[in-house]
This record gives structure tokens, sequence and C-alpha cells, in this order.
């Protein structure tokens, strides 16, 4: 009897301990599952992000090629513009001195006028401005190239 009851508690052990294995082995499938989903979610998150950084890196080169781009183009005019401010600047020279010269001549001729009387110079006649072969001669225009003034 005693090898019957040990026999029969041995039995009751592996059939009380096969339902709990079970559970457990369902538990731990579940467990598996979930963390193999919870692994396929952090992959597409991953992904996800990483196309992101992607798509945003290439919006990024894409700026930054218009604004080297756009520094070009600006730093062209500039050297234009300070091309044709040089040529200005040249112009302002002559025309300065120029007009230091008329302004003498006519210091000069109104000195001469107490020398020589009243009379001697005259003014220029208004129709000598008004035709177009004398008046050219007033009328020069001054040319200077930006290629004169290098820097």
């Amino acid at each position: 009897m005693a090898s019957s009851s040990g026999n029969s508690s041995g039995s009751l052990q592996i059939q009380s301990s096969g339902p709990k294995e079970g559970l457990m082995d369902q538990r731990k499938r579940k467990r598996m599952q979930s963390n193999r989903e919870s692994a396929r979610r952090s992959r597409m998150r991953k992904q996800t992000h990483l196309n992101d950084l992607t798509a945003q890196i290439a919006r990024l080169k894409e700026e930054n090629d218009q604004i080297h781009t756009n520094l070009s183009i600006t730093s062209q005019h500039y050297l234009n513009i300070e091309a044709e401010n040089s040529v200005l600047r040249a112009q302002m020279g002559e025309l300065s001195q120029r007009l230091d010269a008329l302004n003498d001549i006519l210091n000069y001729l109104d000195a001469s006028k107490g020398v020589f009387g009243s009379g001697v110079f005259e003014a220029i006649p208004e129709s000598y401005m008004n035709d177009s072969w004398n008046s050219m001669y007033f009328n020069q225009p001054i040319m200077a190239s930006a290629d004169l003034f290098l820097y």
C-alpha cells in the first residue's frame, strides 16, 4: 500500500505540475510574443526616425546650397558696385579738378577786370551756348574705367 500511495502521489505531482508548466509556458509564450511586438514597434520607430532625419538632411543641404548661391550672387553684386563706386569717385575727382580750374579762371578774370577796366572780357553770348557746334566743347563726358583702379 505504501508503494501504491507513493505511486499515486507521484502521479498526482506529475499531473499537478503539468497544468502549472502549461500555464508557465503559455505566459512565457505571451511574454515572448509581447517582446517581439515591442521590438518590432521599436524597429519601426527607429526606421521612421531615420527616414525623418534623412529627409531633414536633404532639406538642410538644399537650404545650404541656396544660401551659398545667394551669398555668391550678393558677393558678385558687391564687387560690381565697388567697381562702379571707384569709377564714380574717379569721375568726381576729375570733375572737382575741372571745377577748381574753372573757378581759378573766373577768379583770374574777375581780378583782371580791375586792371584792364570793365568790359574787356565779355560774357559768352546766349547764341553761342545754343549753337550745337560750340556746346559740344562744354559738355565733354568724363570717361573712366573700373580696370584703371585695382585695389
